[in-house]
């Protein structure tokens, strides 16, 4: 029964503990991902906080039964043979300093284990997620080379840690050695002067052992509450990890938002870099079409996420149908937003899970119609399976192009009144493009719809079109305005469309 409780309090703790730090890191900032590593944060919530759970299911009932033992089986001695049962008391205070000492030296060592384990398990993530680039490359032997260097330290860092457990075990048995041995000599010496009877004697030797025998599995013990320490601590940071990005507190009705957007005089950087957004206004009518075009590094993207609150700004203000968007609750003014981005993640399901993802309670045909719209239902019904066909992680069995129009699908059934498409034709062939320019047509209405995008005739059909220039709006207008201008729409226009031949001003 023991048993089961303490492994049911372990599986319990590991839980919960996993459940708090996930919980946490969904409330962290994009940053933090950004400039942290998958694979460390991996080895947190699954090897680090498993390692807490190997030593709740042994090592702390052991402690618990240890000193119990010593407690219970001390007082019975000490009641018998006060004078023995001092030297069976004796080696303690040695094993409990030795304990002190040896864990002071250990802590850092195990620390450096869990780090290099977090090297080892990151060097791994990114080898699976780049498995394209490496055999493309043909750099097997050299991503092999790393995997060894980065395992081998790993290994080190191991050995250095049992060498020093491993020569704490010895101190403690020979300080129970010692006990022993002399509890054999002066309690024999005073039963053979008949001062002590030969059955208590008899029992003081079985008794001793009692005592003093679970001190030997201490060591162990004890190295595995070092490591789980360290492994605790590394948790634990990461649940201490300020969130910089709080929710405001007023709610606000998905059905009765407009859509319309207010940039502020608004000032952005990025930690550690020179400032990209500035004094930036820009107002967004609700239910308008724009386009925001401009340099790799002007800022577009980032607008997108500032106003999705994945960055804190520096200052100014963005207001969504007048409220600032501090103000609102962040699950309220992310659910007002759609966004459909260059990088498409789809996870690992089938295509009706993903296009529903979010909208889990959409009936068939409302995700039937959503890749309608999307123009992604004749190559789903295609598919041998159709939209029970899986993806694979991150999508890889399907091409870009559908991985784009299933994004696009689920952006269309979450329905919300603003729907933004970050680069969404930038890796796509020109029969995707267009179709996404169909749909584009068909839902725009009665919503205000953002186009960032580097391929001009994507949001050629805008009503309006801002042009970007180091944090800066250099031009704005329709298609028809802005070519009549000679500035840097006008010359990006002549680089796509062939007129010009070279282009450096954007």
């Amino acid at each position: 029964m023991y048993g089961i409780l303490w492994r049911n309090l372990a599986q319990k703790t590991q839980h919960q503990l996993r459940i708090k730090a996930y919980s946490h890191l969904q409330k962290l900032e994009i940053s933090f991902f950004e400039s942290g590593n998958t694979g460390r944060i991996l080895t947190i919530l699954n090897d680090d906080i498993n390692q807490l759970e190997r030593f709740l299911d042994h090592g702390a009932n052991q402690i618990l039964q240890l000193i119990i033992t010593v407690l219970l089986v001390g007082g019975v001695m000490a009641l018998i043979a006060p004078g023995v049962a001092f030297l069976a008391f004796l080696p303690i205070p040695i094993i409990l300093w030795g304990s002190i000492y040896f864990q002071r030296l250990l802590a850092p060592k195990y620390r450096e284990v869990r780090e290099r384990a977090g090297d080892l398990a990151a060097r791994l993530n990114n080898n699976l997620g780049g498995m394209m680039t490496i055999k493309s490359f043909a750099t097997e032997g050299w991503e092999i080379n790393r995997l060894i260097r980065e395992s081998d330290a790993y290994r080190k860092s191991n050995n250095r840690a049992i060498k020093l457990s491993a020569a704490f075990i010895p101190l403690i048995r020979f300080a129970i050695l010692f006990a022993f041995l002399a509890i054999l000599l002066l309690g024999g010496l005073q039963t053979w002067e008949g001062k002590m009877e030969i059955g208590a004697y008899s029992f003081l030797v079985f008794i001793t052992q009692r005592l003093l025998w679970p001190l030997t599995t201490l060591g162990h013990t004890l190295d595995e509450y070092q490591r789980s320490m360290a492994s605790t601590n590394r948790v634990l940071d990461l649940i201490d990890t300020p969130i910089t990005i709080s929710s405001g507190n007023n709610s606000i009705d998905i059905k009765q938002v407009k859509g319309d957007i207010k940039f502020e005089n608004v000032n952005f950087s990025y930690s550690g870099r020179t400032s990209l957004i500035k004094d930036f206004n820009l107002h967004i009518p609700a239910g308008s079409n724009i386009g925001i075009v401009g340099s790799t590094g002007s800022g577009k993207s980032t607008l997108i996420k500032l106003l999705l609150r994945l960055y804190k700004l520096n200052s100014g203000n963005i207001l969504l149908d007048g409220k600032r968007i501090e103000d609102l609750k962040l699950k309220d003014l992310r659910r007002c937003i759609s966004l459909v981005s260059q990088e498409v993640y789809l996870f690992h399901g089938n295509i009706y899970e993903n296009i529903a993802y979010g909208c889990e309670d959409s009936s068939f045909e409302e995700i039937k119609n959503a890749a309608d719209l999307a123009e992604a239902s004749s190559f789903i019904e295609n598919l041998p399976e159709g939209y029970e066909t899986l993806v694979g992680e991150r999508g890889q069995k399907l091409s870009g192009g559908q991985r784009q129009r299933i994004a696009l699908a689920r952006a269309i059934l979450k329905n919300a009144p603003i729907l933004i498409l970050d680069e969404a034709t930038a890796a796509v062939d020109n029969e995707t493009e267009a179709a996404i320019q169909r749909s584009l047509l068909k839902i725009a209405s009665n919503r205000t719809t953002i186009v960032i995008a580097h391929r001009l005739s994507t949001i050629r059909s805008t009503d309006n079109i801002i042009v970007l220039n180091n944090g800066y709006i250099a031009e704005q207008g329709n298609h028809n305005t802005l070519i009549k201008k000679s500035g840097l729409y006008n010359d990006l226009w002549k680089v796509q469309a062939g007129i010009k031949n070279t282009y450096s001003g954007m």
